[in-house]
This record gives structure tokens, sequence and C-alpha cells, in this order.
């Protein structure tokens, strides 16, 4: 199908590119964030002292933020960098980690919501729900539950702000307002590991990253289902081959490394959903 044919290509595209992609993610995952992009085929930097947040991310190919370790000098940093992002044509994932379990969380998200135009708003089935005001519920940083209305919120939201969304879980959701993309790929292990959804938000921006800087809502949108479809792939791919969750995190580097465009569209599993707002 078209998105199979989209996925290998654009794996090809952020190898051969090799974007560079400003994180500034939370302290627990950082190094596991930085080695994904690393194997994808993609150049990490993580950079964080508000002195310079702004010079990385006019530079970059695409900045992700990641609210999962907060506290008010991250804050100014992920604003100043989004900020700066905007104004160089820089494409900004936000993933609002936690989102729904603390109101200086509910702040924080809403303020970025607010004042920085994303690309794409990447988070869990809860995190999602819980911003599109969808039924959502969060326990912690993970997600306690959606509604079967996320999808239809996600499509309304995502037309009216011009953003694609991403809402992560057994089944992902993506929208850009007009087509609402369900991914079916992925394997129990990724939630057995910490920051396996920090990651995807990580690899979205490479692949957000390696498109054109004109690129449109369509293309991001299909973008963040290449990112995902891989990541997930790599998923299954490393589970084959763990014992557990400690080997499988090994594995998935190695499986992000030698993933190969055949052997993603032949276990890609895309479809589209007919949704009506």
């Amino acid at each position: 199908m078209g998105e199979e044919l989209n996925v290998s290509s654009l794996l090809e595209e952020v190898r051969a590119k090799r974007p560079l992609v400003h994180n500034i993610t939370n302290v627990v995952v950082t190094n596991v964030v930085a080695n994904a992009l690393l194997a994808i085929g993609a150049s990490p930097v993580m950079a964080y002292a508000v002195e310079e947040v702004a010079d990385m991310a006019r530079i970059a190919g695409a900045l992700a933020l990641n609210m999962g370790t907060l506290d008010d000098r991250v804050v100014a940093a992920m604003r100043t960098a989004g900020e700066a992002a905007n104004a160089a044509g820089v494409p900004v994932v936000f993933d609002p980690v936690g989102v729904g379990a603390t109101p200086y969380r509910n702040d924080t998200a809403s303020r970025i919501l607010a004042d920085i135009r994303l690309a794409v708003l990447r988070g869990n089935h809860g995190e999602i729900g819980f911003l599109l005001n969808a039924g959502g519920a969060v326990k912690g940083v993970d997600s306690a539950g959606a509604s079967d209305a996320l999808p239809r919120a996600m499509k309304a939201w995502a037309k009216a702000h011009g953003t694609v969304v991403v809402a992560t879980g057994e089944t992902d959701y993506v929208t850009d307002g007009d087509t609402v993309y369900a991914l079916k790929n992925g394997h129990p292990l990724l939630a057995a590991i910490t920051g396996s959804g920090c990651q995807a938000t990580g690899v979205i921006g490479a692949f957000c990253g390696a498109l054109p800087s004109d690129a449109d809502a369509a293309a991001h949108a299909k973008a963040c289902v290449a990112a995902l479809t891989c990541f997930n792939v790599a998923g299954e791919v490393a589970a084959e081959r763990a014992a557990g969750p400690g080997t499988f995190q090994a594995a998935l580097f190695d499986a992000l490394y030698h993933l190969d465009p055949q052997t993603v569209a032949a276990r890609a599993r895309v479809t589209r959903l007919e949704v009506a707002v």
C-alpha cells in the first residue's frame, strides 16, 4: 500500500540525510533516545542549557521536546528552543509526558501548546485523550486508558490547529486532520523498558527532519507513520531475539541499526480509518 512505500523511502531519506535532532528530553531516557536515533541513522544532540538551546534549535533538522522530568529551567529551555525553531522553520515534536498527573505538568503542556507552533503532538492514549478532552487518563507517566472517541477527537484537533496528532498504544493513531491512520505493529516488550515512547518521539523527529523544509501536515503525518512503523517493526524483530527486557533493549538498537526497507514493507500493518467529525 502507499504507506508501505512511504515508509521505505523515508527510512532511506533519514539515512541519506542524517538529520540533526535536537532533543530536550527527560533525564531518565537521554541515553536510550540518543542511541535509538544513532541506530536508525540520525544525528542526535541533547542540549538543555537555556544559554544555547535557541542556537542549537535553529540549526537542527527537528526539535523534540519531552516533559518527562520537569523543572522551571527545563520549561524555559523548551520554550526558548521552540520559539527559535518556529522562527527558523524547524519542525517541533512535543511529547507531553505525564500530562494529567499533576497541575504543574498540565500547566506546562498548556503553555507549550499555546505558545509554540507544533508540527507533531505525540503522546500515549491517556495523555492525548486528556489533552483533547477525550476521556484519557494517566497513572504517573503511563497511560491509564482512553475512550473510543479518541480518533475522532484527534482528527478534529489536528484539523483545527494544523498539527499532526499521534497517540501510541496497542494501536497507534496518526492524523493530520484529514486522514486517520491506524498502526498495528509493535510488541508488548516495548512497554517493559524505560523510554520506548520517548525513543519513538525522537525517531519521529528524525523522520520529520528528513523532509523538505516546506513539508505540510500531510507530509508530516506520513513521516510519523513511517517513523512509528519502523520503530515498532524493529521492536518485533528485537523481541524475536530477546530473553526479556534487558536483552530486548540492546536487541532493539541492533534491530533499528540493521532495519531495511524490505523488512518494514513486508511487516507493516497500516490502515486508514473512516472517522467522521
